[in-house]
Formats: structure tokens, C-alpha cells, sequence
């Protein structure tokens, strides 16, 4: 185990990566960091922290912001929860606990959208903590090193890994030995083709011993991912264009869209009579005009395919979900990376 960890904290601090939320002095930056990299790569998140951070500066700016403010900055890291449940924490942690995370590691894994991992990475790097971290980056690294052969998302699988993630943890070196297995899951333990002879602990990988460093970490068989087709309405008035808000709950909750329905067969044909069923909206598919675009998206569980219409509005119940927005204002509502294709392509 010594061997593993002075090896490994030795690389690092040679190669380990220039972050802007390492050696941050404030634990929020921290914070803010491991939630925006839950599901999304570092080069993706690099941009989205530093504008997150001159936007919500504290966690009293991050509670005082509006919903849509907050999902508008999120926009285009996807997992759109996290945003909200970073939002409520930080309400609950500016109210209850004075703008500082709690230390009590009880109570911070009861905050919104902080889960077990997220407990021993802001544990080890904001508290200097002897608290082991264990996200799918650092599965692979510790079922290659110790061959794991239990699929790593099985209950099994991840009591045996977090058992070897604490056992492995150097007493008072937890902060940068969790940062070095990230690193080195970033730069050498690759998911597929690992650099195997340019990692500091070749020597004491077992699965490199065995040979099955290309076979580990071992993952329950996905299902096939369905796919689906929407037709959606571009229905514009006096320079506005109709835009429909998601449910508060379930995917892209409480985001902004073109009104749109999963259909059969013919998009266009299918179209008015959805729009009437979903939205109470009489459209008329402008016929002559060539649709707007076709667009697709893989979601984590599924496929779309959304086919875009120009259409006239014949009539409308208006509610509070359905509103008119100015072509201009656009940016200003969030919206999934399909209904952002969408409105870039009739802007211009």
C-alpha cells in the first residue's frame, strides 16, 4: 500500500494537472467544481467554472440567483438536476450553516445533489480529511490495480471497491492522493487503451500482472438505447417566437422549449393533431416553406430524432407555460441543446 501511494503522490506532483479550483483558498470553488464534473470531462467544465464563478462569486450570490438564471449559466454541461440541486444546497447552506460548508460529513451528505463520493472529495480536499472518494474514474483505477473481477456498479462491486479505497488512503495525504488516482484515471489509466508503461504504478497493477488491465473494470451489460421521434412547431409572431416550459420535474425540468410531441410515421403529418393534445394549440404546418432542420440528441437513456416545423398558430389557450419571446431575448431562457439548435437556426 506504501509503495502504491508514495509512487503515486510522487507523479503527481510532477504531473499533476493546473486546475483552476486546485489550491483554491475558498471551499465553495471547490464545491462548485465537483458538481459541474459529475458525468462531464474536465476540458468541458474548464469554461463553465470560470463564468459560474464571475457570475455566482459566493454561495449567497449562487442562493439569491433565480432558477432560470442559474440553468441559463448550466446550460450545455446537460444532467440539468445537478444545477438545481446545487441551487437548493447552496439556499440551505447560506441559510442554515452561515454560507460555509458543514463539516460534520453527516450533514453535508444530506445537501441536495451530494452524494457519497461527493462527500469524501469535498471531505479530503476543502477539510484535509482521511476520507476516501470513489467516482467511475477512480472505479477503474482500483479495479485495474487490484484486478477487481466483481462488476463495478453491482452493490458487490462498489462494497469491495470503497473497502480498498479506504484501506489504500495515506493517513494525512488524502487530498492529494484522491487528486493523483483522478489524474492519473485522466492522463494514463484511460478507459480504453491504457498507457500502461507510462504509469507510475505499472509495477504494482495487478491487472497488468494478469494481463486484463483491457477487461476490468468489469460493467453489468447495457441495454439497447431506444429511439424516438419528435416534430416540433417554430410558430413566430411579430419578431416573438412561442416557447413552451418542461415540467418541474423529470428531464430538463423547468427548461424552456419549442412546443414539440413524440410521434409515428410522418412528422408533419402527425403534428397538428399532437400539438392540439399536448399543448391546445390549432397549428397549420406552412407547407410550402422546406421544414427548418432535423436535429438529434443522445440522452442517457435514450435517442431523438426532432423534426422542425414552420408553422402558423390558428388559435391558442394560453397558460403560464406557453409565452411569447422576442427572437432577441432568446438566450435568456435556458434550454436543452436541441431547442438551442433550433433557436440559433431561426435567428439567423
Amino acid at each position: 500500500m506504501r509503495r502504491i501511494s508514495s509512487r503515486l503522490l510522487n507523479w503527481y506532483r510532477q504531473n499533476g494537472r493546473i486546475l483552476p479550483w486546485r489550491g483554491h483558498a475558498d471551499p465553495y470553488a471547490v464545491w462548485v467544481s465537483e458538481i459541474m464534473l459529475q458525468q462531464t470531462r474536465v476540458e468541458t467544465v474548464l469554461p463553465y467554472f470560470e463564468k459560474w464563478m464571475r457570475q455566482f462569486p459566493t454561495v449567497q450570490a449562487l442562493a439569491n440567483a433565480s432558477e432560470q438564471e442559474v440553468l441559463n449559466a448550466w446550460e450545455g454541461l446537460g444532467y440539468y438536476s445537478r444545477a438545481r440541486n446545487f441551487h437548493k444546497a447552496a439556499k440551505i447552506v447560506a441559510e442554515k450553516y452561515n454560507g460555509a460548508l458543514p463539516r460534520d460529513l453527516d450533514e453535508l451528505g444530506k445537501l441536495p445533489g451530494i452524494g457519497r463520493y461527493t462527500v469524501g472529495a469535498l471531505a479530503s480536499i476543502v477539510f484535509g480529511m482521511d476520507e476516501p472518494a470513489l467516482d467511475g474514474n477512480l472505479k477503474r483505477v482500483y479495479a485495474r490495480l487490484f484486478d477487481v473481477r466483481e462488476t463495478v456498479d453491482s452493490s458487490e462491486g462498489e462494497r469491495i471497491l470503497w473497502r480498498l479505497a479506504r484501506e489504500n488512503l495515506p493517513k494525512g495525504e488524502a487530498a492529494d492522493f484522491n487528486q493523483a488516482l483522478m489524474d492519473l484515471g485522466a492522463l494514463i489509466c484511460l478507459p480504453r487503451n491504457p498507457r500502461c508503461l507510462l504509469c507510475p504504478v505499472m509495477e504494482e497493477c495487478k491487472a497488468r500482472k494478469n494481463g486484463t488491465q483491457e477487461i476490468r473494470p468489469v460493467k453489468k451489460a447495457k441495454s439497447e438505447t431506444p429511439s424516438y421521434v419528435h416534430a416540433a412547431a417554430v410558430v413566430m409572431k411579430r419578431g416573438r417566437v412561442l416557447l413552451a416550459r418542461r415540467p418541474s420535474k423529470g428531464l430538463l425540468a423547468g427548461m424552456w422549449e419549442f412546443p414539440n410531441v413524440r410521434v409515428d410515421g410522418d412528422p408533419a403529418g402527425a403534428l397538428t393533431k399532437a400539438m392540439k393534445t399536448a399543448y391546445n394549440l390549432r397549428l397549420r404546418v406552412k407547407r410550402e416553406t422546406d421544414p427548418i432542420g432535423m436535429f438529434r440528441h443522445a440522452y442517457t437513456h435514450f435517442k431523438v430524432t426532432v423534426h422542425v416545423f414552420d408553422c402558423e398558430l390558428i388559435s391558442a389557450v394560453m397558460g403560464e407555460d406557453l409565452t411569447w419571446i422576442p427572437l432577441k431575448d432568446l438566450d435568456e431562457y435556458p434550454m436543452g441543446r436541441v431547442d438551442r439548435q433550433i433557436a440559433e437556426t431561426i435567428r439567423q
